[in-house]
């Protein structure tokens, strides 16, 4: 008989706590812990390592799902000049 695994990708539900492992962060932002992984190898995640393990404060990570924000281009386009008045 084949063994089933848990989807780590279900929503988050609940109060989410200020400082986050892995675990918690996969849950909370919906993706995978080995694409975590990842992007700390690469540097591109606020994390703190206390020894063997990783952890994320809510703030920072909060933060930097905001600087990734795509938003619409009328909404990014910086005038070049300012009018005269």
């Amino acid at each position: 008989m084949k063994k089933t695994r848990k989807s780590s990708k279900k929503p988050f539900t609940g109060n989410v706590p200020e400082v986050m492992d892995i675990k918690t962060l996969a849950l909370y932002l919906g993706m995978g812990r080995s694409k975590i992984y990842g992007l700390i190898r690469q540097k591109k995640i606020p994390a703190s390592r206390i020894g063997r393990q990783y952890r994320f404060s809510k703030p920072l990570v909060d933060a930097w799902l905001k600087e990734r924000l795509i938003m619409p281009q009328a909404e990014q386009q910086i005038p070049l000049f300012k009018p005269a008045k």
